[in-house]
């Protein structure tokens, strides 16, 4: 489908309509660049309709769930029933509000949309699906990720991956769950807290590369709710509702989740007809400015490298817009955070690496009078500074930890310091005052949390 008519020449051409590329295609078009985009399933990508919206929208469900049946200790009781379709019906409509959403605001930027594939001829043209070929003079890859295929567990046959985890219509009696990052975590708490009897396979632990104080009120949560999670497990094959271990263990799983990574998408891009390098890893090789070694050509998003996360995809099509535009901008963001929305959720801004000449200090939320009212105690906020106390590195572990770490975020990006933080009047009571609180307690100033002198 075109919006306007598609021309045979423009200033940019965007191939992939995600959250990368839709907002790259927007702000060159602001810029007053004459833009075509073109995208082979829908608008917004998988962020948008199969992974970061739907995930989300539906551990909102599964928490509202699991909590009404849960909340004895307010004085609340009583049974509620779940109906799986509506439930999808909802987590779809939210997709589509969003996808309509993005086509007004292209149509509305005077964008061309063309719907289908786009192949590099060469450095200046693509072969589109329909035989057209477009000229270009500027190009942005944003052509995304695809989850990783582990061998031996194709996808097929009650083998599935997160994007049909997100679509299921029912609620699996069993789920087997392949791979122990945040996709893993979230995906296995939400079907739990709906009832599925959820076992997560691990290669080394769960979530391995995150801090184990926080990771810790993950697993402990985990087993409250029944998540079983076995460690350095080796899984051989799944054949009739169950997988067979290398120790020899079964595990009965309706369904079988590969959650292993992503890899970056590039198949039947023609990078073969350009000078574009690609890294050992497959990802796109860019500059500071986003660019591919062939200069008119960009790379933003999944495909251009690690982290592959929606919002550093995001703000790369602000970037690469711009400099395509002629504007000198480059991706010089000094923290790119990372959110894991499990229960409870964690947030990182920045490191809190314990390195020298780095102090770190911990404020619990048992101190913080928000988190006692609501019972939500379980969790934390880490501050990392350096001896002249400018914040290098924020964790945030309880509710809303999600929101919170904008917060932290901005600190960073402003040079901003531990007087900085504490000297903010947050409002009370919130959650937010315990980044306060972190920030007075490193300060020694603590007033809600004791800690004795050094």
């Amino acid at each position: 489908m075109v919006m306007g008519s598609l021309p045979e020449q423009v200033d940019l051409a965007v191939i992939g309509g995600g959250v990368g590329g839709y907002v790259a295609a927007i702000r060159a078009a602001q810029l007053g660049m004459s833009v075509a985009i073109v995208e082979k399933e829908k608008l917004g990508g998988h962020c948008l309709n199969y992974a970061c919206i739907p995930s989300k929208t539906l551990i909102h469900i599964s928490d509202l769930f699991y909590d009404a049946h849960h909340s004895e200790k307010f004085g609340i009781s009583g049974t509620l029933s779940l109906d799986a379709k509506k439930m999808l019906d909802w987590r779809m409509g939210v997709s589509k509000k969003l996808e309509e959403g993005v086509a007004f605001l292209l149509k509305s930027n005077q964008v061309d949309f063309f719907k289908g594939t786009a192949t590099f001829l060469n450095n200046h043209s693509l072969q589109l699906t329909d035989g057209v070929t477009l000229e270009f003079k500027k190009a942005i890859i944003a052509t995304g990720s695809v989850p990783a295929v582990l061998k031996g567990f194709e996808f097929g046959n009650g083998i599935i991956d997160y994007k049909q985890a997100l679509m299921l219509d029912r609620i699996p009696r069993s789920m087997a769950i392949i791979g122990a990052g945040y996709v893993s975590v979230e995906i296995g708490m939400l079907f739990a807290k709906l009832g599925t009897k959820v076992t997560i396979l691990a290669r080394s632990d769960v979530l391995s590369h995150f801090d184990r104080d926080a990771v810790a009120l993950v697993k402990l949560r985990m087993q409250e709710i029944g998540v079983r999670v076995l460690v350095n497990a080796t899984p051989l094959n799944f054949l009739n509702g169950a997988i067979k271990m290398l120790n020899g263990e079964i595990i009965d799983a309706e369904v079988c989740v590969v959650a292993t990574g992503l890899k970056p998408y590039i198949e039947g891009l023609g990078i073969e007809n350009t000078e574009i390098e690609i890294d050992e890893k497959g990802f796109v090789k860019v500059d500071a400015q986003l660019r591919t070694s062939e200069q008119n050509i960009f790379a933003i998003g999944d495909v251009s490298g690690e982290p592959m996360l929606a919002h550093k995809a995001m703000r790369q099509g602000v970037v690469a817009a711009e400099a395509a535009s002629g504007m000198n901008s480059s991706f010089d963001n000094l923290v790119i955070p990372a959110v894991i929305f499990g229960d409870p959720e964690i947030a990182i801004a920045g490191s809190i690496e314990p390195v020298d000449g780095v102090t770190i200090t911990k404020f619990p939320l048992t101190a913080l009078g928000r988190a006692v009212a609501l019972g939500t105690t379980g969790g934390f906020v880490k501050i990392a500074a350096d001896v002249s106390g400018l914040v290098k590195g924020i964790e945030i572990v309880g509710p809303e930890a999600s929101s919170l770490i904008s917060e932290a975020c901005l600190a960073i990006e402003l040079g901003a310091t531990l007087e900085d933080i504490a000297d903010t009047i947050h409002p009370h009571p919130t959650y937010g005052e315990a980044l306060m609180e972190a920030a007075e307690s490193a300060l020694g100033r603590g007033i809600h949390f004791f800690r004795p002198k050094q």
